[in-house]
């Protein structure tokens, strides 16, 4: 496996390039190509120039291609950058990404793409058929630094950004147009946070000092990761295998429409260097599991759970317990919302201690399902952001073996307490063993179907759901929360086979109804809309 990041003075062909990356181990492959175009802004370009401070470029570089091998785990990356003169319909740039799998691949192009705009010292020259643009560097180049890798000749931040305005790029990916004279972008200011007591500039080091891993871009990821890296974390991490969907927009306002499709640990990443170039912010497009955790969080002091599934927030959980590093919660279902505080050592109580056992997904509704205005999410999320400023810098009023309750209709706040269980060790650390789930899930390539197999269907959606959206054939109708609350109602002497949208909710209650002793209830796998999709 290689990563390698190198100039060339010399034209670049795609083929070559390929035939160097390629790898008989992997399915999937993905390549970036710049290339000189004939206009920019309204004006007609007529050639290209690129410089380097060459050695300084290499290291970072070699440094961005190792950490997309490592981040998305990948075993081929390249990234070769023209230097010199350049004509037009030159590449001036290329990357490629050989994986097993394609994603991974797609994603670890992504990234390595971003980083060396953002990091890599590279000087370009646009020649205009109306005259010379002059040279456009690194945003803050001519910044001074104390010590650099050049020995203080150059100095030049890992966090600069260049914009290839030539490339055949989405327009959201485009930067401003530099100016020729590059203005030294203003020094991060924490005044008004270091003027409190309790924080000053011993605090502000405390920040500086610490690493924050935090698990989910989402509604409440949004105000967590803002807030954290506005205050001056030293490290922060942004662990999100989604990509960012339109409906999100009312509650992730730090992601714009055009941005749909995208990563958003990759998204959230870019937003958060523009907005504090101090903080190191580390993505990580994967999902959250006890494999992917382990290895991460001997590196962290806190981690953040801003998932919206049981599933991935005992995954937190155990691994954080494990790991002894702090793990502050919060969940919201509608306009209600939780959050509770678990220290990584002490005598403290844990998650499990309130929750012995993960509800199913599925059961209670995430915001895709139940729906949720935007600012719940952002209160919930801004008080977990507190409550980690509070564990950094060691305030009085964090919370301790108790949950917060908030209601943001009727803004009342409630703290109750969650003293250790019993059951638990002297360490409160007791992971929970997954329980073997049976295979409830049925596939069926149409409705009628089901009939003919004799079982009942049962449609467990909302009265207002079934009739905006009618099952197409005759369903018993139980509303989950009826179903749960009283499981006699289903047939006794037959199978029942649970429907809704999209087979989460059927999933959920079928397991649950199972781990009650009800062994003849299914989930039709995928819902109504696979029903749809196949039709």
């Amino acid at each position: 496996m290689s990563a390698t990041f190198e100039f060339s003075t010399v034209a670049l062909h795609p083929g070559e390039q390929t035939a160097r990356v390629a790898d008989p181990a992997c399915g999937g492959f993905v390549s970036f190509e710049g290339w000189v175009r004939e206009e920019n802004e309204g004006q007609r370009v007529t050639g290209l120039e690129y410089e380097a401070y060459v050695d300084l470029a290499v290291r970072e570089g070699q440094r961005i291609v190792a950490e997309a091998k490592a981040r998305f785990g990948v075993r081929q990356v390249r990234c070769v950058h023209r230097v010199g003169a350049l004509r037009l319909g030159e590449l001036a740039v290329w990357v490629g990404v050989a994986s097993p799998h394609r994603a991974e691949a797609f994603a670890a192009c992504r990234y390595v793409i971003d980083e060396v705009k953002h990091r890599v010292p590279i000087w370009k020259k646009e020649h205009y058929a109306s005259g010379d643009s002059g040279w456009v560097n690194c945003e803050r180049c001519a910044q001074p630094s104390s010590a650099g890798d050049d020995g203080g000749q150059h100095a030049h931040e890992h966090r600069h950004e260049h914009r290839h305005r030539h490339e055949h790029e989405h327009p959201h990916d485009r930067g401003p147009v530099a100016p020729a004279v590059t203005a030294a972008l203003p020094a991060s200011d924490y005044g008004r946070q270091t003027l409190l007591p309790e924080v000053g500039s011993v605090g502000q080091a405390r920040l500086r000092a610490a690493r924050v891993l935090v698990v989910g871009a989402g509604g409440l990821g949004v105000p967590v990761l803002s807030y954290l890296a506005g205050a001056g974390i030293g490290v922060l991490g942004v662990m999100d295998h989604d990509t960012l969907s339109p409906s999100n927009l009312h509650r992730q306002t730090m992601y714009a429409l055009a941005d749909a499709g995208q990563s958003k640990a990759l998204l959230a990443t870019r937003h958060l260097r523009a907005l504090n170039p101090d903080v190191d912010v580390r993505p990580y497009v994967q999902r959250a599991t006890a494999a992917s955790l382990g290895p991460l969080l001997v590196d962290y002091d806190v981690v953040v759970d801003c998932s919206d599934n049981f599933a991935t927030t005992f995954a937190v959980h155990d691994a954080a317990r494990a790991a002894g590093v702090d793990a502050v919660y919060a969940s919201i279902y509608q306009y209600e919302g939780q959050l509770q505080v678990v220290r990584g050592r002490g005598a403290g109580s844990c998650l499990r201690c309130v929750w012995e056992s993960v509800t199913p997904d599925g059961v209670v509704g995430n915001c895709a399902q139940s729906g949720v205005l935007g600012p719940v999410p952002g209160v919930l999320g801004s008080l977990q952001a507190m409550e980690i400023l509070k564990l950094l810098l060691d305030l009085p009023g964090g919370l301790r073996d108790e949950v917060l309750l908030v209601d943001l209709l009727s803004l009342e706040t409630r703290r109750i307490r969650a003293p250790r269980h019993a059951a638990c060790t002297p360490a409160c650390i007791r992971p929970g063993t997954p329980a073997r789930q049976p295979d409830v899930e049925r596939h069926f390539a149409d409705l009628s179907a089901v009939l003919r197999a004799g079982l009942v269907l049962v449609d467990i959606r909302e009265p207002e759901e079934i009739a905006a959206s009618p099952s197409p054939v005759a369903a018993l109708s139980l509303p989950m929360a009826r179903l749960l609350d009283d499981p006699t109602l289903l047939p006794p002497d037959r199978d029942a086979l649970l429907l809704c949208s999209r087979g989460i909710r059927s999933l959920g209650t079928a397991t649950a109804l199972r781990e009650r002793g009800h062994a003849r209830v299914w989930s039709l796998a995928g819902g109504l809309e696979a029903q749809r999709s196949a039709v």
